[in-house]
């Protein structure tokens, strides 16, 4: 199981990865951090990018921060990063 530090932007143009700052992965989402549509947007787009179902993605802390700590089942934090840096 990976575990990964992420910072969110919401309400960004379109949800993407921003990049990797001191082993802090960055994201843009789309959604509003509205009734929890920033995590699930979060969720979905670790899930296209990692090519994992949804289900293998939770969100350990952070729930109403824009700073997450992310549990992801079925990779290593090496794949996890090398996944991230190639882009979706």
């Amino acid at each position: 199981m990976a575990v990964l530090t992420v910072r969110v932007t919401p309400r960004a143009g379109r949800s993407a990865v921003a990049g990797v700052r001191d082993g802090i992965v960055l994201l843009k989402l789309a959604a509003a951090p509205v009734e929890g549509a920033a995590n699930d947007a979060l969720v979905a787009l670790l899930s296209e990018v990692l090519n994992l179902p949804k289900r293998a993605i939770r969100i350990r802390s952070g729930d109403r921060s824009r700073t997450k700590i992310v549990e992801i089942d079925g990779l290593s934090d090496a794949e996890v990063m090398a996944l991230l840096d190639a882009g979706p």
